[in-house]
């Protein structure tokens, strides 16, 4: 039992959930705090279940639709679908499936969610068709990622008031700005990080045809940008903590965050292409986790709050 699982999870990468799904539960928590509440463990559940139906989505479309370059390639040629431990049939099952789980997820949330949650599908699952077509394929996994924040934000306040009137005039709401600042973060973090992940990849790429800004500019410059990308992340959250009135949890979390983007760099350019894994997962998770505690410590520690 513990290895059929164990096969499937494999499949889909589970583990690298943990890049957006932080993410989107600090979303979930800044949206709350407006309502002087949590959302309840309904909202949460909910949240959960269409970010983990959302991202198998998109990792099994993308394994099915890689499966040839992913059996050509050493690296990924050893993965479920290519060796044959997971059947295509059985793919498209999961795929379609968790799909499905998406919108049903979206139904119980509320209203915006059920019916943007088909524009979502097919936006995080047509990201696996971009390596064909253009060099800019990490601004579209970029976007993909940043639907979290902005689910989850209107999991819990339902739409959005950028433009309310008052006394006559149209007004930009402070907290409205808040989901978008995060998205973009996303956006700008991934962009970094898909190009370091690229760098595995350089030669089969360039060899098959496939498109990215490693291929297009080099390694060298692909570097540069994924570092100038991150510096405007990092730049980012520091305006996303300074609009939401966080202190020194926060202050002390962006520390954590530079450092670990800094150390990033340091290991895709002066380390072997082994280290790109560490550089990948570990530290990418180190910074989404350490955003989604210093971010909820700051909501806690304001006070005011109950659980509904």
């Amino acid at each position: 039992m513990f290895s059929f699982i164990n096969k499937w999870l494999s499949f889909v990468r589970f583990s690298h959930t943990v890049f957006a799904l932080p993410f989107a539960l600090a979303s979930m928590v800044v949206a709350a705090r407006d309502q002087r509440g949590w959302p309840g463990w309904r909202t949460f559940g909910l949240i959960l279940a269409a970010m983990v139906c959302a991202r198998t989505c998109a990792m099994s479309f993308n394994r099915i639709v890689d499966r040839e370059f992913d059996k050509a390639n050493p690296r990924t040629a050893s993965r479920p679908l290519p060796t044959g431990q997971i059947s295509l049939p059985g793919a498209w099952a999961l795929c379609l499936l968790s799909g499905l789980g998406l919108v049903v997820a979206s139904y119980f949330i509320n209203r915006i969610c059920f019916f943007l949650s088909p524009v979502a599908v097919f936006y995080v699952c047509f990201y696996s068709l971009t390596k064909r077509f253009t060099d800019f394929t990490h601004i579209y996994l970029g976007f993909a990622l940043a639907l979290a924040p902005i689910g989850a934000w209107l999991a819990v306040k339902g739409g959005f008031d950028f433009f309310p009137i008052e006394d006559g005039w149209l007004v930009l709401k402070k907290s409205a700005c808040l989901p978008v600042i995060l998205a973009g973060a996303v956006v700008f973090w991934l962009i970094g990080f898909d190009i370091i992940y690229a760098l595995q990849d350089y030669e089969f790429d360039r060899l098959h045809g496939l498109h990215s800004l490693v291929v297009r500019w080099g390694p060298d410059n692909a570097l540069k940008a994924a570092f100038l990308s991150h510096l405007f992340m990092w730049g980012l959250l520091a305006a996303f903590g300074l609009l939401s009135r966080f202190r020194l949890a926060y202050l002390v979390g962006l520390v954590i965050i530079l450092g670990s983007l800094l150390l990033e760099h340091w290991l895709a350019r002066r380390r072997s292409l082994k280290w790109i894994n560490t550089a990948f997962f570990r530290l990418n998770a180190l910074i989404s986790v350490v955003f989604l505690i210093v971010t909820t410590a700051e909501v806690v520690f304001e006070g005011g709050f109950k659980l509904r």
